[in-house]
């Protein structure tokens, strides 16, 4: 679809029409999903949260200002609808005694050293920071195992696209690390740099 089709769809459906909203959501349904599925807990089920997300889009469309804003506004409820999903697992599990789940956990076990456990976490965190193209199918790599072309359906591109995402987004990712700890390095005296 063009942008300008995609414009002209979004602003019928601001204005209330049900055909053009049932149409934007048929569109938008499974990169909706690669968002969820990148960004929400590893128990959650994502055909739930995509009914809480078209629930959200129809109670809120109307108060969409910019029809061409229309995807970044979707994303947002996604992730939000996400993160809120994290929130109350961790609420639920609280109430029950239970610790609620580190998510770097999932690249750095318990018995994982410290430092072994903190630099997965930190590498989770700059994750999150990247670009969605790249950090959405790392996320949905790491965090939720899926395979290459299970990450491709999700988010509707060929299984090569998803390779190269993969590559740039672990090379990025291992830049910002490298900046990160470059940052925090101690500097080392002239005398031992020389030698």
């Amino acid at each position: 679809m063009q942008p300008d089709e995609a414009h002209s769809l979004a602003a019928r459906a601001i204005e209330g029409d049900p055909d053009a909203i049932r149409d934007l959501w048929r569109q938008h349904r499974r990169w909706v999903a690669a968002i969820l599925l990148a960004h929400m807990p590893r128990d959650a089920d994502v055909d739930d949260l995509l009914q809480e997300v078209a629930m959200a889009v129809l109670r809120n469309i109307s108060a969409l200002r910019e029809p061409r804003l229309f995807r970044s506004w979707l994303r947002t409820i996604a992730m939000n609808t996400a993160r809120t999903a994290a929130r109350k697992r961790n609420v639920r599990l609280r109430l029950v005694g239970a610790e609620p789940l580190d998510e770097s956990r999932v690249s750095a076990p318990q018995s994982a050293s410290p430092e072994t456990r903190e630099l997965a976490h930190r590498a989770l965190a700059l994750a999150r920071e990247l670009h969605a193209d790249y950090s959405e199918p790392l996320l949905m790599r790491c965090t939720h195992g899926m395979t290459y072309r299970q990450i491709a359906a999700a988010m509707g591109v060929p299984v090569t696209t998803i390779e190269t995402r993969l590559a740039r987004a672990r090379k990025m990712l291992r830049a910002r690390l490298d900046e990160e700890e470059a940052k925090t390095a101690p500097n080392e005296p002239a005398s031992e740099a020389a030698s």
